[in-house]
């Protein structure tokens, strides 16, 4: 009876069809129908039962080692030696770490030993219902962008993020240390991306005010109907690539995974080799660690064809900061508490009054440019001098009457109401004075007539 408790649910339905076959009540070929199985198969089983009984049925394999088995010393050696250098890794990332040590050992083998000796905890995540969205069909297609901060170093230095790029369609990933997730962060990312593959068509980023603005438009803007645009946006419009703004963490739900991996993986690669600077950092990940992340993650896209276009030659100076300043009167342009004096030779431009765009490259050279036309000028050392504008008198403070003897009296321009009324009343006696009086006048029109 015993025996029979080990079998299993495979197992059990076979005894009852062996005692029937040798009960003689059914055939080796309808019993071989009804197990599943095939005639040579059933005579096999059929053999193990006559000569072995209830327990010829039962696995010769049962209660044996297997043959892929490791050794006990062998396991004791490897969980040893994953408490000593890796006790915060995954299976999977600890098996790997242990190939290449010697301890070969299968990811699962390896995560069933720490889940038995209490090493690692099953992690259920709570789920949510998501839509789903298709890959883009092409590389270079749609790449998603976005900054993850994390406590990279470990408290090995100060903090910094990582600005990550990942193609929609391959899985193909950049990535770059900067110290904050700044507008300069995202254009040598993004630079950096381009000239390894080329411009992409779209970028796909979140609603950081890196990617989009909130003040009010213009009335230029609102005459053109155009939106405002930041200083990365800007740059984006110039080389054409189009930028689509994610409303939520999981629209944008491939970099965040692959921002996870990083912040798992990448870690504990850097605690490994001893990094804890910025600049070997960006080094590790360029020579090693993202050419492996790549080959090992990479997806085969739905078509073959590579949809970057060809980088600008002034990508640099598009990746840039640019304001509009307007040209005073002596030719100078004032900006950020410096200005600029336009050379002589734009003179047939007639730039005064007229609108310029002072751009700052990220190595902090200065360009002023009218019209896609570099200008040349000279810095100068300090602000230029300008005649003071003349203050109007307040209102509020009395004014003095001059003397009678005042110089101003005597021309007549200072006496006021007073004087010009005593003028128009002297010219007004002047003409009454030349007129004829009325009893002339009537003589005058009596021999008028006569006269002709």
């Amino acid at each position: 009876m015993e025996r029979h408790l080990l079998m299993s649910k495979k197992e059990r339905p076979r005894l009852g069809v062996m005692k029937q076959v040798k009960a003689k009540l059914v055939s080796l070929v309808v019993a071989a129908r009804l197990l599943g199985v095939s005639y040579r198969q059933a005579k096999r089983v059929w053999r193990r039962y006559r000569d072995q009984g209830d327990s010829g049925l039962v696995h010769c394999g049962r209660g044996r080692r297997g043959n892929r088995s490791k050794a006990g010393k062998l396991r004791e050696r490897i969980l040893a030696r994953y408490r000593e250098r890796y006790p915060d890794f995954g299976p999977t990332l600890a098996a790997e770490h242990l190939s290449r040590e010697g301890l070969k050992v299968d990811h699962e083998t390896l995560r069933r030993w720490l889940l038995a000796k209490g090493l690692w905890t099953l992690q259920r995540r709570r789920q949510k219902h998501r839509q789903w969205r298709e890959r883009k069909a092409c590389f270079g297609e749609l790449v998603q962008m976005d900054g993850s901060h994390h406590d990279w170093f470990e408290g090995r230095r100060q903090p910094a993020v990582l600005m990550v790029m990942i193609d929609d369609a391959t899985n193909r990933s950049y990535a770059q240390f900067s110290e904050e997730e700044t507008t300069r962060a995202a254009y040598d990312t993004f630079e950096g991306y381009a000239r390894r593959h080329k411009l992409p068509v779209g970028l796909y980023v979140d609603r950081d005010s890196i990617y989009e603005t909130q003040r009010e438009l213009s009335v230029a803007e609102q005459l053109a109907g155009e939106k405002p645009l930041t200083q990365f946006g800007r740059a984006m419009k110039q080389l054409g690539v189009k930028i689509e703004l994610a409303y939520s963490a999981q629209a944008k739900g491939r970099v965040e995974r692959r921002n996870g991996l990083f912040q798992d993986r990448l870690v504990k690669e850097m605690r490994l080799a001893g990094i804890s600077e910025l600049e070997p950092a960006n080094r590790f990940l360029e020579a090693q660690f993202l050419p492996e992340l790549n080959r090992r993650f990479w997806v085969k896209p739905a078509q073959e064809a590579d949809a970057h276009r060809p980088v600008p030659r002034d990508l640099g100076e598009v990746l840039s900061w640019e304001e509009e300043r307007v040209v005073q009167r002596d030719w100078t342009v004032a900006w950020q508490g410096r200005w600029f004096q336009i050379g002589s030779g734009h003179e047939a431009l007639c730039l005064v009054g007229r609108s310029v765009i002072v751009r700052e490259l990220r190595n902090g050279a200065v360009q002023l440019i009218r019209e896609k036309q570099k200008l040349k000028y000279r810095e100068l050392t300090q602000r230029p001098l300008r005649a003071p504008r003349p203050q109007p008198r307040s209102k509020a403070a009395p004014q003095s009457k001059p003397e009678a003897r005042h110089p101003w009296r005597q021309f007549g321009s200072g006496v006021g109401q007073e004087f010009w009324r005593g003028v128009k009343a002297r010219a007004q006696a002047a003409r009454r004075s030349a007129l004829p009086s009325t009893s002339e006048a009537g003589q005058a029109g009596k021999e008028e007539p006569k006269a002709k």
